[in-house]
C-alpha cells in the first residue's frame, strides 16, 4: 500500500498512558481545526474494561473527538503493518511494557507500511551519544531505532529528544529524590547534569513540532523543562521545601558494583545510566523550546506544584 493512498487517515497515537493522554490533550483540538483525523490504539482489555480508571480515560479521549480502537502491541510485525497502513502519521506514545524489542517491532511495522511520518518511542536521553553498553538494554535497542530508520528514505522520521520526565527524580524506587526519607542521592558527581521534562510539556511541544511550518523531517528534535545538576537539584529541593534534606554522592563506582550484583535489576541500571552524564543532558539555551519562546516547567516549579497538590 502507497503511502499517498488518499484513503489513509491522518494521525495514529499508539498508547493512551501518561505521555499518550498528554500528547493527545494537546494534539487533538489542533487536528481538529486542521479537520484532521486522530485515533488512538489502546489494549483490547482497556477497552472494555469498567473500571473506574479506565472509563474515565476512554470518556476523555472520547470528549476530545479521538477514536479509540483496541489492538494488542504485541502483536507480530506483520499484523502491526496491516494497522499502520491505514494511516499516514503514526506518533508511538508506548514506552517498553510491553517488553524487550517492542520498539524495533514496531519500527519495523511502521516503515514496512510505508507511512508517510512516523514519530518513535525516542522521548527520552540522546541515544546517538549514549551508543551502546551503557549498562541499559533498552538504551541499545532505542539506538539501534535509530539506525533503522535513518537506514531508510521512504518514510519521514522525527525524535524528539525530552530527557527523563520530571517525575522520575521524585520516584522513590529511583531513590534519586525522597522526600519523605528527606534524602537525595547524587549519581556520579554533584556536577552531573540531567535533562527533564514533565509529559504536559512533552505533549504541547510535540504537537508544536510535528504541526511546525517549514516542515521538520528526519531530524532529532531536542526540548527541555529544566537542565540541572544533582548539587543544583539538592539546592533546589532543599530551598523549596525549607527543609534540610541527607545528601549522598552514589559515585561511578559504587553505582557499577550495585550494577554487579544486581544486573537485573532496572533501577540499578537507571542510575548507573543516569550518572554517566554524556547524552543525559543539553543546553535548554538551544531547545526547540526556548528557541519558539514555549514556557516550559523547571523543578522548581513542578516541586512546588507537587507540594501544593
Amino acid at each position: 500500500m502507497l503511502n499517498n493512498e488518499p484513503d489513509r487517515r491522518d494521525l495514529l497515537v499508539l498508547g493512551a498512558g501518561q505521555l499518550g493522554m498528554a500528547v493527545l490533550r494537546a494534539l487533538a483540538p489542533r487536528a481538529a481545526a486542521l479537520r484532521q483525523s486522530v485515533t488512538v490504539i489502546v489494549s483490547p482489555h482497556t477497552l472494555s474494561s469498567s473500571t473506574p480508571g479506565n472509563m474515565e480515560s476512554l470518556d476523555a479521549l472520547r470528549a476530545l473527538g479521538v477514536e479509540v480502537i483496541g489492538f494488542d502491541l504485541t502483536s507480530d510485525v506483520a499484523a502491526l503493518q496491516v494497522l499502520f497502513e491505514r494511516y499516514r502519521t503514526v506518533i508511538n506514545c508506548t514506552g517498553f511494557v510491553a517488553g524487550p524489542g517492542t520498539q524495533l517491532k514496531i519500527t519495523r511495522a511502521a516503515l514496512g507500511a510505508g507511512v508517510e511520518r512516523y514519530f518513535p518511542w525516542q522521548f527520552g536521553v540522546d541515544y546517538d551519544v549514549v551508543g551502546q553498553g551503557s549498562g541499559q538494554p533498552v538504551f541499545d535497542e532505542q539506538y539501534d531505532v535509530r539506525q533503522l530508520l535513518r537506514a531508510q528514505r521512504q518514510s519521514e522520521w522525527v525524535i524528539v529528544s525530552t530527557g527523563m520526565f520530571t517525575s522520575f527524580l521524585f520516584e522513590p524506587e529511583f531513590d534519586v529524590v525522597n522526600l519523605t526519607a528527606r534524602t537525595i542521592h547524587g549519581l556520579g558527581s554533584w556536577d552531573t547534569k540531567v535533562t527533564v521534562t514533565t509529559p504536559e510539556d512533552i505533549g504541547r511541544l510535540t504537537t508544536e513540532i510535528l504541526l511546525a511550518e517549514p516542515r521538520i523531517v528526519d531530524q532529532v528534535v531536542f526540548v527541555a523543562g529544566d537542565t540541572i545538576s544533582y548539587g543544583e537539584l539538592a539546592d533546589v529541593i532543599e530551598r523549596i521545601t525549607g527543609q534540610t534534606f541527607e545528601k549522598t554522592l552514589w559515585t561511578l563506582d559504587k553505582l557499577h558494583t550495585d550494577l554487579t550484583l544486581a544486573p537485573d535489576n532496572v533501577m540499578v541500571r537507571y542510575r548507573a545510566a543516569f550518572a554517566l552524564g554524556d547524552g543525559m543532558w543539553w543546553d535548554k539555551a538551544n531547545t526547540f523550546n526556548v528557541r519558539h519562546n514555549i514556557e516550559t516547567v523547571d523543578v522548581a516549579h513542578y516541586l512546588t506544584r507537587l507540594l501544593e497538590a
